[in-house]
């Protein structure tokens, strides 16, 4: 949840959570960082300004880069879910809310490399097929090895017979008659 959602944002942020434990930790090392998580779920009342609620969960994240600077920084999300504790463990929700977190990270990619956000495709089934085109070219790109999205559109940009040599086809011979 987002601070768009004020009322909510309060009540979830406000509730007791010096006093609730930790139900789930992991700690990670890679792409040039150290980032330690803890996720705390707590079974919420009747009266939360979001209909079906039955776990609050707030995740804290604390990161910090392996090289340069050491200071450690701190990121809090707060969650609600309509399953209950026994329907959803907090090692569960901690997997979900990290796969959450890839989807972001392609959305990210989306948005940023190809304008997404900004497309102005928002009727009938364009805004679907759009986005399914931008999703199959960053499938290629993947797959092709390639680290830099934004980079690869660019060198592809420049040369149409480019993007045929990623996808291992070469531009039709002309038939000379």
């Amino acid at each position: 949840m987002k601070k768009n959602q004020p009322s909510l944002y309060a009540q979830i942020k406000n509730l007791p959570w010096r006093n609730i434990p930790v139900g789930h930790e992991q700690h990670d090392r890679g792409h040039g960082r150290e980032e330690h998580r803890t996720l705390q779920a707590a079974t919420v009342a009747a009266g939360l300004a979001f209909p079906h609620a039955a776990q609050a969960i707030r995740v804290t994240r604390r990161i910090r880069p392996l090289s340069g600077t050491k200071k450690w920084r701190t990121f809090t999300i707060y969650a609600v879910t309509s399953l209950t504790a026994s329907q959803a463990a907090t090692a569960q929700l901690a997997a979900w809310i990290r796969g959450h977190w890839q989807i972001e990270a392609i959305h990210h990619i989306r948005d940023v490399s190809y304008g997404e956000d900004a497309s102005q495709a928002r009727t009938g089934s364009g805004p679907q097929v759009m986005a399914t085109l931008r999703n199959l070219a960053i499938g290629i790109f993947k797959i092709g090895g390639v680290t830099n999205i934004a980079a690869a559109c660019r060198y592809h940009a420049r040369d149409a017979t480019r993007t045929l040599a990623a996808l291992g086809l070469t531009p039709a011979q002309t038939k000379r008659t």
